[in-house]
């Protein structure tokens, strides 16, 4: 395996891919804020061609925020069925993690003013009425669950009604 090489290029050099299935402009200001108040630290990647295999959003960003260059990582080593299966992989992957909202709340203390794409609000009134505290493995199967997702970031979880 080679080692990854990050290169800056300009951003008028890459191609979108044309049949690209994410829908992403609702992520786009959100990407941008995280770039602008981190820098760039997720580079583009693209094949041989220069066209984006992940990273279309972060280009969107890039555009938005005025930037010429933007890091890329160029890919020569997968084939077109290998390429095709990483652009989906790559996006689908993250939705099979979930998150530990008690976890979460201890990492979000203290970050006041700094972005992290949670509205901290939003995050209390959405788990609001759930016990973080509890075991799931104090809880019986018994009884109805209505599954929920978090409007802001997309989390979901079971509630037992």
């Amino acid at each position: 395996m080679s080692k990854l090489k990050i290169e800056y290029m300009n951003i008028d050099k890459l191609i979108p891919y044309v049949n690209n299935p994410r829908i992403n402009d609702n992520a786009v200001d959100k990407v941008a804020s995280s770039i602008k108040n981190f820098g760039f630290k997720n580079p583009i990647i693209i094949d041989k061609d220069n066209e984006i295999i992940a990273g279309h959003t972060r280009l969107k960003a890039a555009r938005k925020l005025g930037l010429e260059e933007v890091p890329v990582i160029k890919v020569d080593d997968l084939t077109d069925a290998q390429i095709k299966a990483f652009r989906i992989a790559d996006n689908k992957t993250s939705e099979f993690a979930e998150w530990d909202f008690g976890l979460l709340e201890i990492e979000l203390e203290g970050l006041d003013g700094e972005f992290t794409g949670f509205d901290l609000d939003a995050i209390d009134e959405d788990i609001e009425g759930l016990d973080l505290d509890d075991d799931p493995a104090d809880q019986s199967d018994d009884g109805d669950k209505q599954t929920c997702f978090c409007p802001k970031c997309g989390f979901e979880f079971e509630v037992k009604l």
